[in-house]
This record gives structure tokens, C-alpha cells and sequence, in this order.
């Protein structure tokens, strides 16, 4: 039974690391801008914007994402360029290619091409610019 604080004692528990407090906002915004992309390239190709569609093309990239969160245990180094951010946005492409073929999807060179480079974009991009903005400080 654990015994109740005193108020002149260090607490039961100590706060998380502060790298912690980053872990929630950088999954979610690897997992917002594989959203992104997906309704962008569902916009621009005139396929819709509705919910149901684009959950339907961004799966396997979300599926990516979370898998290269797991290989480069994303929550010790969340915002890192590397190698938290390379190894997400390498697993999200080649993931999702690979998910998006094994559905029978298209995976023309093209796509695979504008798919890595936008995606590149959003999920290195805030990290190096989140860098720079620490090395300011």
C-alpha cells in the first residue's frame, strides 16, 4: 500500500522526461501530414475529399508511419531529423507501397516519385524547422 505525499518530501513520483511531452505532437503530426497527402493527391486527382476516401488511400502510408515510429522508437527522439524522421518517412513510403500493392492499388513510378518527395516535405520539414528553431534559442 502505497503511503500518502508529504508535502516536505520529494514526491512518489518523478515528471516524465520532457521528451515525453513531444511524443504526442510528433506522432500526431507525422500522422497529419500522411493525411495531407492524401487529400491533396485525392483532390488533385478529382477522387474526393470525403473521410471514407481518404482513409481509404492513407492506410497503408498511416500504417507505414506507425511501423517506422516502432523500428526507430520514435518516443526516445521524437522531434530528431535523424534518425527518428528519416526512418518514419522511409517506412511510410516503402510500407505503403508495399500495402497499396499487396491490395492490388497502383504504384506507378510516378506516384512512388511525388509520394516520397511530399511526404519527405512533411515529415522531415517540420522537424528540421523545429531544429532551427531550437538552435535560435
Amino acid at each position: 500500500m502505497s503511503q500518502p505525499h508529504d508535502a516536505s518530501g520529494p514526491p512518489d513520483t518523478a515528471p516524465p522526461p520532457a521528451r515525453h511531452n513531444r511524443t504526442l505532437p510528433a506522432l500526431s503530426a507525422d500522422l497529419a501530414g500522411v493525411i495531407l497527402f492524401t487529400a491533396i493527391g485525392r483532390r488533385n486527382h478529382a477522387e474526393g475529399v470525403s473521410i471514407a476516401g481518404i482513409a481509404d488511400t492513407a492506410w497503408p502510408f498511416l500504417a507505414g508511419t506507425l511501423f517506422g515510429w516502432l523500428v526507430s522508437r520514435g518516443w526516445r527522439r521524437p522531434t530528431a531529423l535523424m534518425p527518428t524522421g528519416v526512418v518514419v518517412w522511409v517506412c511510410t513510403v516503402a510500407v505503403g507501397m508495399a500495402l497499396r500493392k499487396a491490395t492490388g492499388e497502383g504504384i506507378a513510378l510516378s506516384f512512388v516519385a511525388v509520394a516520397s518527395l511530399v511526404t519527405a516535405l512533411l515529415i522531415l520539414g517540420w522537424r528540421a524547422v523545429a531544429a532551427g528553431l531550437t538552435r535560435r534559442r
